[in-house]
Parts: structure tokens; sequence; C-alpha cells
């Protein structure tokens, strides 16, 4: 079995969360796997953006305010 890092990207409200998850890949068909320890970690951050908890949520990601352009 073979593992990649990648990074994850969540939007939420005005919010946005780069996170590092590990893939592990198979001869599968379903493959690449995410572990429950990584998916756990996505709706975390998920959950703290959505209620405004940035605290939480950089313990996990990077975060970024996104702002609106208008032109």
């Amino acid at each position: 079995m073979k593992t990649k890092t990648q990074t994850k990207i969540l939007h939420e409200g005005e919010y946005m969360a780069e996170i590092e998850v590990e893939l592990s890949y198979n001869d599968d068909e379903w493959s690449p796997y995410l572990s429950l320890e990584d998916a756990e970690k996505l709706d975390t951050v998920r959950l703290a953006l959505r209620d405004n908890d940035l605290k939480t949520a950089a313990k996990f990601a990077c975060i970024y305010h996104l702002t609106p352009v208008r032109v």
C-alpha cells in the first residue's frame, strides 16, 4: 500500500482552510482511502469554520479570510 500527502481545501462562509491529509492507495477499486482521523479532522475544521471558531480550526488547518472583490 502506498500513501501520499495531499492538501484538501474547504470553503465555509467567508473562510477557506487548507488541511494536510494522507491518502492510502492500494489495488482496490475504491482506492484512495482517507483515514478515519483525517476524515474527522476535515469535519472538525468544517464545523469550526461554520461556527466562526477560528481558534479550533487553526489547530488543524491554515485559515484564510475571503474578501469579495467588487468591480
